[in-house]
């Protein structure tokens, strides 16, 4: 009997995981096969989920007509750079809160948390006049600044978690040898913390990667915009291109989807020292 319940029960998980992998890979799957439809097969009735005939038409039209290559680059630039300093800064920043005690740290760890509560489109304006005072509208290096300060609350209070697992002792054993703080920081406690920091950037990295509202609002020539951007593009007030928008997506969905393959262990070992505190 106990047999056959297990038996129930493990056919019951299978089977609600399957369908949970079909309802979660579908739209990805139909994003893909619209992009590789000729524009006039993709109104087609009755809809074809495996068309006949492939077609690049939508990927060379995409570079042909529109400056998707520029968009790319300039998120590639824009989304590295940000996420590099802004994982470097925060830390340091966690480092200090993690390390010592004064006066203002709870106030310090509770500013940070409640950025995180406080939607992005609610400081649009005044965030828009300041950018305009300092001459930065339509400068990837004032998206750049803008991106960095959205990514280091947060990051910082994750960064945190990670030092506090790691015993003062490593670090005192270090400076006993003759290392500074800053030496036992940067030759012992990083190496310990890669998984960590990794997990950080690769955080920081598709934050800045898929953001949107700040890039519309900060980007208007064509030579700076980023990929969401011209996603955005796609859509008019009379008219959607799927089949241009489609692409996009595709090749907006594999930058991110290889720098997770290749560094999932590193995310999944950040996570887990993260998580509980030793």
């Amino acid at each position: 009997m106990i047999g056959k319940e297990s038996t129930a029960g493990r056919a019951t998980k299978f089977t609600f995981l399957g369908l949970w992998l079909v309802f979660t890979v579908f739209p990805l799957y139909w994003i893909t096969i619209t992009s590789l439809k000729a524009p006039g097969d993709i109104f087609a009735f009755p809809i074809a989920y495996w068309p006949e005939h492939f077609s690049l038409e939508n990927y060379s039209g995409l570079f042909g007509k529109a400056d998707f290559g520029v968009y790319l680059t300039n998120s590639l630039i824009v989304a590295t750079v940000a996420a590099a300093i802004a994982t470097v800064i925060s830390m340091l920043s966690a480092y200090v809160l993690a390390r010592f005690e004064f006066r203002t740290k709870s106030a310090l760890l509770m500013a940070a948390l409640v950025t995180q509560m406080i939607p992005t489109f609610i400081a649009l304006g005044p965030l828009y006049l300041l950018m305009t005072d300092l001459k930065m509208v339509d400068n990837r290096l004032g998206l750049i600044l803008v991106y960095i300060a959205v990514c280091i609350p947060f990051c910082t209070v994750m960064l945190r978690g990670f030092f506090e697992n790691i015993p003062d002792a490593l670090e005192e054993a270090a400076m006993i040898d003759g290392l500074s703080r800053f030496g036992a920081l940067f030759r012992v406690l990083l190496p310990v913390m890669r998984p960590g920091i990794i997990a950080a950037f690769i955080f920081n990295f598709v934050n800045c990667w898929n953001e949107l509202f700040l890039s519309v609002t900060l980007m208007n020539s064509d030579s700076n915009k980023t990929v969401p951007t011209a996603l955005n593009g796609f859509i008019s007030s009379f008219n959607i291109d799927w089949g241009s928008m489609s692409a996009a997506a595709v090749l907006t969905i594999l930058p991110t989807m290889v720098l997770f393959a290749f560094a999932s262990r590193h995310i999944v070992q950040g996570l887990t020292a993260g998580a509980v505190k030793g």
